[in-house]
């Protein structure tokens, strides 16, 4: 790492794009916290999930739908998908556009339609972009290829009930202090959806063993091991236990707060027994992805440059590098950089829950969760 430490990186930071803010290194962390949200949303692209992905949903707890949370990225099943083709008229590409252009391909009646721009006249793009909106499902675009006349998109219908969540969990420090005012409170909120998002309960033995409990169709509980119960669960065909199972995963970053991978504090512990699957990204990992693409980045990654620095400066008029809206530009680099760079960006993770696992497990779990015939479990 060019850097000592995330600390030194956010300094940097500070100092080079945020010179005009009044804390400098309180603003660069803000940025730091976004920028961990599109590492995971690229990466979830580059595995394949752009279709199956939602950005901020309301999910509902487990046996207790008067209350929602809303989650950072959901993963849901799809129903149906549609290519269709729009005019490259330098206008926005809008939600009214893109019905007409499905209008002979599929009966979009049901459908609530959502004014959402796939992408403006200030060539800012929309991730996730949801057009309509039925009592079960969610109508969504993405953009698959622009050309000199028309733009190819993808149109897909998402089911509401989603079977995987991820959550992005950051704190920094402030001068002077050791540990982030908010550390123990953010680990308090992740944990507590992750808790109460999925049937799968988890629950400990008197001598502080880590069981799952779920219930069959007879409305029996069923106990095991919590790993063991939740791998039976993710491979099962069985309706009843994943009707209403959802896997939940955290991405956590260290920063002076979270320690590392092997040395947990307290807040780490309590992150790592509530999600199924906690992912660390590491110092290095996130210094790399600054250094290259923000801080120093060559010819070929200069538009994410541009875009972050257009977003965060003292004048700006729109943000447009953040997990929600992109300059159009820097998606088209940062989805190249990630899919060129899979393997190296896979590395900057390292995997606290479940003990053993990699990331490629997970990506496996993922794929088989998304291969689940969800139209007959529900």
């Amino acid at each position: 790492m060019a850097y000592e430490s995330v600390d030194k990186i956010q300094n940097a930071l500070g100092e080079t794009m945020f010179h005009y803010a009044k804390d400098k290194k309180k603003a660069a962390g803000r940025a730091l916290g976004t920028i961990v949200e599109i590492i995971t949303y690229y990466l979830l692209k580059t595995w394949g999930f752009n279709n199956s992905t939602s950005i901020e949903r309301g999910l509902v707890e487990y046996g207790n739908e008067d209350i929602a949370h809303n989650v950072q990225y959901s993963l849901h099943p799809i129903v149906n998908e549609h290519q269709i083709a729009v005019a490259n008229d330098g206008k926005s590409i809008t939600a009214t556009k893109i019905y007409k252009a499905l209008e002979d391909n599929t009966d979009l009646t049901k459908f609530i339609k959502k004014n959402n721009n796939l992408l403006d006249t200030h060539n800012i793009l929309r991730n996730a972009c949801t057009i309509g909106e039925s009592n079960d499902s969610y109508l969504l675009t993405s953009l698959q290829e622009s050309g000199h006349d028309e733009h190819k998109l993808l149109v897909f219908e998402q089911m509401q009930k989603a079977y995987a969540i991820f959550e992005c969990k950051r704190v920094g420090i402030e001068e002077g202090n050791k540990k982030g005012p908010q550390t123990i409170e953010k680990a308090k909120q992740g944990a507590y959806v992750a808790r109460t998002a999925s049937s799968l309960q988890k629950i400990r033995t008197n001598t502080g063993e880590k069981y799952g409990i779920i219930y069959r169709a007879n409305n029996k509980p069923y106990i095991k091991p919590y790993v063991e119960l939740l791998d039976e669960i993710i491979y099962s065909d069985d309706t009843a236990l994943l009707q209403k199972f959802i896997l939940t995963v955290g991405i956590v970053s260290n920063h002076g707060n979270w320690f590392t991978a092997k040395n947990h504090n307290k807040e780490l512990k309590v992150l790592a027994q509530s999600y199924d699957w906690l992912m660390f990204l590491t110092d290095n990992g996130l210094a790399q992805f600054i250094d290259e693409l923000l801080l120093n980045p060559t010819q070929k990654f200069l538009q994410v440059q541009e875009a972050f620095k257009c977003s965060y400066t003292a004048n700006k008029k729109r943000n447009v590098f953040t997990k929600v809206k992109m300059d159009f530009e820097a998606d088209a680099v940062l989805l190249k950089y990630f899919s060129e760079k899979t393997n190296e960006i896979e590395s900057w993770f390292n995997i606290i829950a479940p003990g053993e696992k990699t990331i490629t497990e997970l990506k496996d779990v993922l794929t088989e969760l998304r291969s689940k015939n969800w139209t007959e479990i529900l």
